[in-house]
Order: structure tokens, then C-alpha cells, then sequence
């Protein structure tokens, strides 16, 4: 065997094993890495403002868009997820107490009216209302199990959320160089890193501007109009109805359409017919106007796809597949093409 043959083989070898003992050393910051390298690019256009203002001081300005996200992510999200905690604690006490009987007698009740049109309408109507019960049930526990986990282990939690910071702040100020390096070292043309780089910016912008932005404001609203028309725990159910909005076709509907036949139930005819408007108006058309707004010039993927991909990355990177399932198909998508278009170039 030549030397230099010899030579190739032997640093392929020392880079394969330093590699895979660098990955298993850093295995377990992996997520965090990469939900911080989503928000760097998130946050690159306000860096990029707060760079111009601060001349060539990179540093002050990664670290003042650093402490911008700190403030906008942190203070939400902790009051978010204790008041989350006590409605869904509430909720299940509701359910499990006797007072819940209630709700289940509006329900059975009718059952005798549209017994003349439907046979059979009667017990139809009190089984699912039992298994919507159970189902209820299994769901809130989840929730609040999952709940007490994150607000017990608080060290834990606040060293990840610490590390989260400190890699979005090098990740942002040092996100340029990171991406030459990336690019010398890639054995693709450079206009092809260029051009995939380009389009992951434009999935993730369209991900998280276009669809988690767009459902936490469907989310917002609907839990303001549970909270104005009489639904108690506003914040679980807008929460609920954040979620429902990656669902197509009905998306939001499917949480606030309930709400309004469960006024009409209980009896709040007006508070129904609001919830209703606002639910149209508010809540429906805001996708129709800012969704588009947010995601112009993004890489489009269908809403089933960003459905499809964001059960199958929580089922298998956990929590943050919501992210990465996603990115994962985009990320595909886009060497797909690249690979058609080269393979096209080519046959020509």
C-alpha cells in the first residue's frame, strides 16, 4: 500500500474515532444546540439591527439580543406554565368530583330530543360522553405529571435554560464565521452549501414565524374569548387550541367549536353566539392574514406534512421534534432538489 494511501486511510480512522467520541461527549447538549442554532437564526435580523447601531462591537450586540430573548421567552413562559399547572390541576378535580355530573346530565339530556331523528341517539351520546370523560382524564394526567417533573427538578431546568443562553449568544455572534468554517469544510461546491443554508434559514424562519407564531396568537385568542365568555381554565384550552391549529383543515375549530356547543349546553345562549363571532373573526381569519405575512419568501410545506413531521419528531428527538421534525423533511426536501437540479444539469 503507497504511503500516502496509507496516510489517508490512518486520519480517516483517527477522525471517524475522535468524531463519535465527540458525539457521545456532547450527546447530551445536542438538543440544546440545536434549538439554540433555530433561535440564532430566528434572531439574526435583530442582531443585525443592534450590530448597526453598535458599530463593530459584536459582543455587546449578541449579548443585548441575548438578554432581549431572555425577556420575551422567559417571563411568558414561567407564568404560562404555572397558571398551566393549576388550571390543569383544577380541571381534573372538576372532572373526578361529583359536581361534574352536571356537565354529564346537559349532555345525556340530549339525548331524548334527537332520539326521534337518530335511534339509538340516547346511549350513543352517554357513551361518548364517558369516554370523552376517560380520555380527559388520561390527557390532564399526563399534562400534570409532566408538569410536576419540570417544576421540581428547578436546578436542572435552570442549568439547561442557563446553557441554552450561553450557545445562543456565541451561536449569534459568531454565527458568521461558523458558517465559512462549515462551508471550507464541506466537500460540496460552495454555492450549493450557500444555496442549502439558505433554504434551512428559510425553513426554520418559515416554521417558527409561520406556524408557531401563528399558533400561539390562534392560542392567545381563543383563550381570551374562553376567559371573556364564561369557559373556566382559559389557558389549557387556548393551549389546546395552539396545538389543534397545526391540524388541517379545521385546526383552531376543533377546540372552539366545543366550546360554543358546551355554552349552548349549559345553557348561555349569548355567550355562545359570541364565542362564535369571535371565534370567525379573531381567531379564523388571523391565519389568513399574518400567516402568509410571516411566512413570504419561506420554504412552503404542507400543513400535513408539518403535522405528520412534528408527531413523528416528538415521538422520536422527544419534546424538541417539534422543531426538528419538521427540519428534518425541509432539510430533505432541499437536498432532493439540489440532487434533481445537479442530476438534471448534468443529463443536459
Amino acid at each position: 500500500m503507497p504511503q500516502r494511501t496509507f496516510q489517508t486511510y490512518f486520519l480517516m480512522t483517527l477522525l471517524a474515532g475522535a468524531g463519535l467520541v465527540s458525539f457521545f461527549i456532547l450527546q447530551a447538549f445536542l438538543g440544546l444546540m440545536i434549538l439554540a442554532a433555530v433561535f440564532a437564526v430566528v434572531l439574526s435580523p435583530l442582531y443585525q439591527k443592534i450590530r448597526s447601531t453598535f458599530g463593530d462591537y459584536d459582543s455587546l450586540a449578541a449579548l443585548s439580543t441575548v438578554l432581549i430573548a431572555m425577556i420575551v421567552l422567559l417571563i411568558p413562559t414561567t407564568i404560562l406554565g404555572f397558571q398551566l399547572l393549576k388550571e390543569s390541576q383544577q380541571l381534573y378535580a372538576t372532572i373526578v368530583s361529583p359536581d361534574h355530573s352536571s356537565v354529564q346530565q346537559h349532555i345525556a339530556a340530549l339525548g331524548p330530543s334527537l332520539e326521534r331523528y337518530i335511534p339509538g341517539a340516547t346511549a350513543r351520546i352517554n357513551e361518548f360522553s364517558a369516554t370523552l370523560t376517560t380520555y380527559t382524564q388520561t390527557a390532564l394526567s399526563w399534562v400534570i405529571q409532566n408538569l410536576v417533573v419540570v417544576f421540581s427538578g428547578v436546578a436542572g431546568v435552570l442549568f439547561d435554560t442557563f446553557l441554552f443562553f450561553v450557545i445562543l449568544y456565541y451561536l449569534i455572534r459568531d454565527g458568521a464565521r461558523l458558517k465559512k468554517l462549515v462551508i471550507k469544510l464541506s466537500p460540496l461546491d460552495n454555492s450549493d452549501d450557500e444555496a442549502l443554508m439558505e433554504r434551512m434559514r428559510l425553513a426554520v424562519n418559515s416554521l417558527v414565524k409561520g406556524k408557531i407564531i401563528v399558533a400561539l396568537c390562534q392560542g392567545t385568542l381563543a383563550g381570551i374569548g374562553f376567559a371573556f365568555f364564561g369557559i373556566a381554565n382559559p389557558v389549557l384550552w387556548g393551549l389546546v387550541a395552539a396545538l389543534a391549529s397545526f391540524i388541517p383543515p379545521f385546526g383552531t375549530a376543533m377546540v372552539l367549536a366545543p366550546g360554543v356547543v358546551y355554552l349552548v349546553i349549559t345553557g348561555h345562549l349569548a355567550a355562545a353566539i359570541g364565542l362564535a363571532i369571535w371565534a370567525s373573526i379573531a381567531v379564523g381569519l388571523i391565519d389568513n392574514f399574518l400567516g402568509p405575512a410571516l411566512m413570504s419568501g419561506g420554504m412552503q410545506l404542507h400543513p400535513l406534512l408539518v403535522l405528520f413531521s412534528a408527531l413523528g419528531g416528538i415521538g422520536f428527538f422527544g419534546p424538541l421534534g417539534v422543531f426538528l421534525g419538521p427540519l428534518a423533511l425541509s432539510l430533505f426536501i432541499a437536498l432532493l432538489s439540489m440532487y434533481s437540479d445537479g442530476h438534471t444539469h448534468a443529463i443536459e
